[in-house]
This record gives C-alpha cells, sequence and structure tokens, in this order.
C-alpha cells in the first residue's frame, strides 16, 4: 500500500500532466541544494531574504541594534538615502549569471517532458524573487517563455511589463482586453513583486520597502493588473508553495491580494522543513497541506518521478 508521500506525488504528477499546478517560488529556493555551512557570497550564489537584508544593512550602517528584517532595512535606505542607492546597490547584485538551482531546472525541464508523456501543458509559475535564475534555466533548456513583471516605482507605476520572446517589453496597459499571452504554447513567469531587467535598468523593479507593501497590500488590485486569462489560471489551480514560510510577509500579501481571506480553491501544498506550530495553522487556515520535508528532498523525488513518466504512444 503507497505511503502518503507516494500518494502525493502521483497527485503532483496528475496535476502537473493535467497543467493544473502554479509553482510559487520565494527566497528559499535560492538556498536549495546549497551545502550546510556554506556563506552566501555575492556574484556566486543568489541570497534568501535574510542575507539580502543583512547584506544591505551593512552596505547603508543600519543600526546594530535593530531587527534586520528586509523590509525594515529597505526602508531605513530609502529614508536616509533615497531610493536610487538601494536600486544601485540591488542591480549590482542580481546583475550577475547565478546558477540555477535544481527548482529551477526542474520547472524549465518540465514542458519537454510532458510533450515527451504526450501531455504538453504550458506552465504559469509565480515568483516573488527578482533575480532571472529561472529564465536562464528556460534560456539552457531551449524552452521558450514570457516574462510578466510589476512595476513597482517608475511610471506607469501598478502596471505590469510583460516580454514575449524575442521582442521588446511592453507596458500591460488594460489588462482585461490584453491578448498579448500565449498560455496554449509556453510558460509565463509571473514575477509580482518586480524584477531585474539586465537589458534595461530602468525597467528595474523592486517591492522591498516596507511602504511598498502598504502600497501593494491596500491601493493595488492585483487582480485587476494582470491580464484576465492569466487570473484565470491562478484562480483555478493547484499551488505548490517552494521557498517560503508562512512567517514572510511577502506570502501573504500575495495570498490576500489575489484571494482575499478565502481558502484556496483548490488542495494545494506547501514544502517547508520544521514548520511551526502557527505555520501549521495558517497554512490550514487557507486550505493547504505543509509537508514537512527538505526542499532538496522534495524536488529531487519529484524529479525522479517525472523521468519514469512512460513516453507518448508513437502516433501511427
Amino acid at each position: 500500500m503507497p505511503d502518503a508521500m507516494d500518494s502525493h506525488y502521483a497527485i503532483v504528477l496528475r496535476a502537473l500532466c493535467e497543467g493544473q499546478v502554479v509553482p510559487l517560488l520565494g527566497a528559499g529556493v535560492n538556498v536549495c541544494g546549497r551545502p550546510d555551512g556554506v556563506s552566501w557570497e555575492p556574484g556566486v550564489s543568489l541570497p534568501n531574504g535574510s542575507e539580502l537584508a543583512e547584506h544591505l544593512a551593512g552596505i547603508f550602517f543600519y543600526p546594530e541594534d535593530s531587527g534586520k528584517d528586509l523590509l525594515r532595512v529597505s526602508q531605513y535606505v530609502v529614508a536616509r538615502e533615497g531610493l536610487g542607492p538601494l536600486y544601485d546597490e540591488l542591480r549590482r547584485l542580481l546583475d550577475a549569471n547565478y546558477p540555477p538551482t535544481s527548482v529551477h531546472q526542474l520547472f524549465a525541464s518540465l514542458p519537454g517532458v510532458l510533450r515527451a508523456h504526450g501531455t504538453p501543458q504550458c506552465q504559469v509559475i509565480v515568483t516573488t524573487n527578482y533575480d532571472d535564475a529561472l529564465e536562464r534555466a528556460f534560456d539552457a533548456a531551449g524552452e521558450p517563455y514570457d516574462v510578466v513583471w510589476y512595476i513597482a516605482d517608475q511610471e506607469p507605476r501598478g502596471k505590469f511589463w510583460h516580454r514575449a520572446p524575442g521582442c521588446e517589453p511592453k507596458v500591460i496597459e488594460r489588462p482585461k482586453a490584453y491578448d498579448g499571452l500565449a498560455l496554449e504554447e509556453r510558460t509565463v513567469i509571473l514575477k509580482i513583486h518586480g524584477a531585474v531587467d539586465r537589458a534595461d535598468r530602468d525597467r528595474d523593479s523592486y517591492v522591498i520597502t516596507e511602504d511598498h507593501y502598504i502600497e501593494y497590500l491596500t491601493k493595488t488590485e492585483i487582480s485587476q493588473l494582470i491580464p484576465a486569462e492569466l487570473l484565470v489560471k491562478l484562480t483555478r489551480s493547484r499551488f505548490l508553495f517552494l521557498g517560503y514560510s508562512m512567517q514572510d510577509w511577502n506570502l501573504r500579501v500575495i495570498l490576500h491580494r489575489i484571494w482575499g481571506q478565502q481558502p484556496l480553491s483548490y488542495k494545494s501544498w506547501a514544502i517547508q522543513k520544521n514548520p511551526s506550530e502557527i505555520e501549521r495553522e495558517l497554512w490550514k487556515n487557507r486550505g493547504v497541506e505543509v509537508l514537512d520535508i527538505p526542499l532538496e528532498t522534495y524536488m529531487s523525488e519529484l524529479a525522479e518521478r517525472l523521468a519514469e513518466l512512460p513516453a507518448a504512444e508513437p502516433v501511427p
């Protein structure tokens, strides 16, 4: 009789083959596979949220007796030195070819796996990370994709950029009527907290300060800003939360802006090692099953099961 994890993987595989899973990638994805005891080093590996906060605190002389929360540190930088220096430092950190992790690589390989299996389904992947490691994993796999990212500060503030393969980015001015995506043909990467644009620093965008989150929570109706077909996908899919803790403000803001206070409509999962009791309750209240397993182990097991999918029967 299969154990609970075997049943879980079987359900996830079926949902992936049906195009009914939306991965949601947090900062914890960036340290997936990093050996224990190895410190983050700029230009070598991507930071998680606390490492980025620690770095910014040191660069901008944040008071030592204050807690190094990323939102608070970033707010301090903007208050003392302005938004420009914060953006400059973030670009300096993110404008590098960081190696994709196993999480990035699995989802970049998924379109090819599903084509071989005979169930070609295009993905929507949501992330709050600013880096482009996921995009570069898709480039390495030879898979086309669209990127949609939030405009936090520059005009037209509060809207989204869209970059299609081989095209210059354009602003999504009328989300409900926007038809520039190709959800039936290729993956869409939705970066709801902005992104570094290594082609043009004027398109860099980061939801990172306390003020950003206040505006994001109280003024920004995400459901009115992203293309309608993308919103339908978000509200009619299962979610796989990777690299998040329920204590993360950015995750709770996302859940509130898209789904309000209601539980998710479809059974979803969070991969989180050693969640606290309160985190378990917060996930449960959202209709999310939390699985206490290291992210590296989970991705390895999922990759093995994907590799075991049978090839499609040849068409006579």
